[in-house]
C-alpha cells in the first residue's frame, strides 16, 4: 500500500518545480493524479510478475540497438537478437541497455516520434515483456526533445492536444548568451506560431525540438511514459540528454535546479513503484557537475555514467602514462548501495572530452586528438561562442582507438591493450557495461561514415547474424579471438565478491608505467589487487609484502620473491 507521505513527498516536489506559475491547488491536482496513477500499475506490475533489480558482482549490461543483430528478410530484430543473446552472451550479462526502440525519425533512434510504440521492425512490446521475464531491461527515456516529425510537434503547430504548449518558444529578450551548448548547429530558430515570430529551441540537431518541461503536462506525460515502461518489464530507466532539461533567460540552461528536482520526483516515483526500478543519468559533463546527479542526500540517480573514465584510460593506453588516470580514481568518492557508477568504455555516441576537463590539458588534448586522428577518428565540436567551438567528442572505435601509439607504432601490442583496458573497466569500482560492438573488436565503419557523413556512425554497426555466426564458429576469426578474451574476463569477475559494485577501492602508486589499485569485498573476506602494465615493454612491480596472492586471469603468473613481471600490456587480478 502507498502511504500518504509518498503523496506528501511528491507534491513537495512539485511545489519545488513550479510553484513560481502555479498555485498550490493546481498542484495537488497533478500530486493525486501521480499517486493513483502509481497506485494503479502497481496491481499491472503485481499480475506482470515484474523483478525488482539485484545489484552484486554478477551485474553486468551489454548495450546495443534493437538491430544490433538483424537476420535477412526477417522483421522481428529484437527476437534475433534475443536469440543470439541467449546463444552466446546470456552466461557473461544479466542486463540489455536497448538503445531507443521507438519510431524515430534521426540520430539512431534519438528523435522519437511516438514514445508508447515500439518500431514494427524491430517488435513489439512483448518481446521487451518475454526478454525481461530472465533478464534487467533497460530502456532510454529520451525525456530533453522530441522528433520533429512527430504527432507532438504537429499538434504543437496547430494548438492541439497531445503536444498544445508541449515545445520551447522564446522570444528575442530570451538571453541566451550563457548558455552551454553541445553542438555546433545553430541554437535557435525563427519561426512563425500562429501567425507570431517566435523561436523553437533546438540542443542538439534541426530535427530535435526540446520540450517545455514549464508545462507541468509535458513532466505529467513522460511519468506515464516511465510508468508504462516498467508495466512492460523495464527495471532500468536511461535519462537522456537530462542536464539540458529546464531553460531560464541568463543562465547556462543546464545542470538548473529544477532539473535535479524532477530527477529527485521521478526517484521517489520509482521506489513506490513494486518492481523499484532504477534511474541512470546520461550527463556527459565535467567530473563535478556529472558526480552531482546522485543527489546531495543521494535522492537522485542511482546511477550515473561515468563519462571521465573512457578519454583518461584511453589517454594512458595511448602515451604510457597512467598519472591522470590514477588521480582521477583516487579522488573518486565511495558510492553507497543503491548507487553506482556506470562503468563504460565505448558507446553508440563517442568518447565525450568535456569530462577531461580539469585533467587534460589543452597540449595534452591536442596530442590525444593528433594520435587518435593517426588511428582514424573524427573530432565533433561544440560552439563556445560565436567564434569558438571546442572538441565535443572522438569518432571512433575502440578497436581503432588502440590500434597503434607513438612507442608501438606498428600496433604490436593493440590486442593487449584492448583487453587489458576492459579489465580495467570490469574491476573498478561501479557496474561494468560493454558496447555490443566491442565485443568482437569491430573496426571503425568507414562504409556506413561515407555514406551518411554522420561521424557517429564510425561506431553504429549492424551485423549480419548469419555472417556473425560464421564467425563465431571460426577459432582463428579476429571476431572469435576477441569474443573469447572478453566473455573470459567476465567469467571470471562475476565470481569474486570483491567486484561487487559497492565495494571499497584504493589506489596503489608503483609509477606512470603501471595503473594499481585495491578491492575489498563487503564483508572484507576476498582482496583483490589489480595491476596493469600500461606500457609496450615489460615492467617489474614490487609488492609491499610477500603474501600467498593467485592470479585469476593466469596460472603463469611470473612471481620472484615479492616482484611480478607485467609482459607489455599485461592485467592481473591478484586474490587472496
Amino acid at each position: 500500500m502507498l502511504s500518504s507521505t509518498v503523496k506528501s513527498q511528491i507534491n513537495s516536489k512539485l511545489k519545488n518545480i513550479y510553484s513560481k506559475n502555479f498555485n498550490n491547488k493546481d498542484l495537488k491536482i497533478f500530486s493525486n493524479e501521480i499517486f493513483e496513477l502509481v497506485k494503479i500499475s502497481n496491481k499491472k506490475i503485481l499480475k506482470a510478475k515484474s523483478k525488482k533489480l539485484k545489484i552484486s558482482e554478477d551485474t553486468t549490461v551489454v548495450i546495443c540497438y534493437g538491430d544490433s543483430v538483424y537476420d535477412n528478410g526477417k522483421i522481428n530484430s529484437i527476437r534475433t537478437f534475443k536469440n543470439f543473446y541467449n546463444k552466446n552472451l546470456s552466461k557473461y550479462f544479466n542486463t540489455i541497455h536497448f538503445l531507443p526502440f521507438y519510431p524515430s525519425s534521426s540520430d539512431s533512434g534519438f528523435a522519437v516520434k511516438d514514445h508508447y510504440k515500439i518500431d514494427s521492425k524491430l517488435g513489439s512490446w512483448v518481446d521487451i515483456n518475454n526478454f525481461s521475464k530472465k533478464n534487467n531491461i533497460m530502456a532510454d527515456i529520451v525525456i530533453n526533445h522530441a522528433s520533429s516529425k512527430g504527432l507532438w510537434f504537429k499538434n504543437f503547430l496547430r494548438n492541439k492536444s497531445p503536444g498544445k504548449d508541449y515545445f520551447i518558444k522564446v522570444n528575442k529578450k530570451f538571453d541566451i548568451s550563457k548558455v552551454v551548448r553541445p553542438r555546433e548547429n545553430k541554437l535557435l530558430k525563427n519561426i512563425n506560431i500562429f501567425n507570431k515570430p517566435d523561436f523553437i529551441w533546438r540542443t542538439f540537431s534541426p530535427d530535435q525540438i526540446d520540450l517545455n518541461f514549464k508545462n507541468p503536462k509535458v513532466l505529467m506525460r513522460f511519468i506515464k511514459i516511465m510508468i508504462n515502461l516498467a508495466c512492460h518489464g523495464v527495471s532500468i530507466f536511461r535519462l537522456d540528454a537530462i542536464a539540458y532539461l529546464w531553460k531560464e533567460s541568463g543562465t547556462k540552461c543546464i545542470n538548473l535546479k529544477q532539473t535535479h528536482e524532477i530527477i529527485k520526483l521521478l526517484r521517489i516515483i520509482c521506489n513506490s513503484l513494486r518492481n523499484s526500478p532504477y534511474l541512470i543519468t546520461e550527463t556527459n559533463l565535467p567530473e563535478k557537475e556529472n558526480l552531482s546527479y546522485f543527489g546531495k542526500k543521494n535522492d537522485e540517480a542511482n546511477w550515473i555514467y561515468n563519462f571521465t573514465l573512457p578519454p583518461l584510460l584511453i589517454h594512458a593506453f595511448l602515451f604510457e602514462d597512467s598519472s591522470k588516470l590514477n588521480q582521477w580514481m583516487s579522488n573518486l568518492p565511495t558510492t553507497k548501495l543503491k548507487n553506482n557508477y556506470f562503468n563504460f568504455i565505448a558507446s553508440h555516441d563517442g568518447i565525450g572530452m568535456r569530462p577531461a576537463e580539469g585533467y587534460l590539458n589543452k597540449g595534452t588534448l591536442n596530442n590525444l586528438f593528433k594520435r587518435l586522428k593517426k588511428n582514424g577518428a573524427q573530432l565533433s565540436y561544440r560552439k563556445i561562442n560565436k567564434t569558438q567551438k571546442k572538441v565535443y567528442e572522438v569518432n571512433i572505435t575502440l578497436f581503432n582507438a588502440f590500434k597503434n601509439t607513438d612507442f608501438d607504432k606498428k600496433g604490436l601490442y593493440s590486442l593487449e591493450r584492448y583487453i587489458s583496458a576492459h579489465a580495467i573497466m570490469f574491476s573498478i569500482e561501479g557496474v561494468p557495461a560493454v558496447y555490443f560492438n566491442s565485443i568482437f573488436g569491430k573496426a571503425n565503419d568507414e562504409y556506413k561514415y561515407v555514406i551518411s557523413n554522420n561521424k557517429r556512425d564510425l561506431n553504429r554497426y549492424k551485423w549480419n547474424k548469419v555472417k556473425l555466426d560464421r564467425f563465431l564458429k571460426d577459432k582463428k576469426s579476429k571476431q572469435k579471438i576477441y569474443y573469447n578474451h572478453i566473455t573470459y574476463l567476465l567469467k571470471i569477475r562475476k565470481k569474486q565478491k570483491a567486484f561487487h559494485p559497492n565495494a571499497s577501492m584504493q589506489c596503489l602508486s608503483f609509477g606512470k608505467k603501471i595503473l594499481a589499485f585495491k578491492r575489498v569485498s563487503l564483508d572484507k573476506k576476498q582482496t583483490i589487487i589489480c595491476i596493469t602494465n600500461m606500457s609496450s615493454k615489460s615492467q617489474s612491480v614490487l609488492l609491499a609484502n610477500k603474501k600467498k596472492y593467485k592470479n585469476l586471469l593466469s596460472k603463469n603468473v611470473n612471481i620472484i620473491s615479492k616482484i611480478i613481471i607485467l609482459k607489455p600490456s599485461e592485467t592481473v587480478w591478484l586474490s587472496n
